[in-house]
């Protein structure tokens, strides 16, 4: 399996400082700082891209998790909301939802929501993300 890289450059303080992120295809970069970090200035932060990796990862493992059980998904759409405080007194991702709506003929209520459940728990984001403390996941057939 390949390593995937990513790079990041700061510049100054933190809190007038500013700075790059970049993927390492090349496919993406975008300017960040302490304003779109902590209040709503223009740019991403790591928070953003933690969140689209876990939509992407979750959206990914559902589909062959459904496809072990002999469901192929017609559509599956994941949002993931990452939330970022100091509630323990240290900053860190507190928590993560994901909502996620799906199309797959052929599946009941029931067993759909078992595989999301396990899904989330065990694509290989959720996993590399196991310090978070709370990671929930609404799942909806379309």
């Amino acid at each position: 399996m390949p390593t995937r890289k990513a790079k990041a450059e700061w510049s100054g303080d933190l809190k007038g400082g500013k700075g790059t992120m970049e993927f390492g295809s090349g496919a993406y970069k975008v300017a960040y700082s302490f304003h779109s970090r902590m209040e709503t200035g223009p740019g991403t932060n790591p928070e953003e891209l933690i969140a689209a990796a876990h939509a992407g990862c979750f959206s990914m493992a559902l589909s062959a998790d459904l496809g072990k059980a002999g469901f192929t998904p017609d559509h599956i759409t994941t949002d993931a909301s990452v939330e970022f405080g100091n509630g323990s007194g240290k900053w860190a991702i507190e928590k993560i939802h994901l909502d996620c709506t799906a199309k797959i003929p052929g599946i009941d209520n029931a067993k759909f929501q078992e595989i999301a459940a396990g899904t989330k728990d065990n694509c290989p984001v959720s996993r590399a993300l196991a310090s978070v403390k709370d990671i929930t996941v609404t799942a909806k057939l379309a």
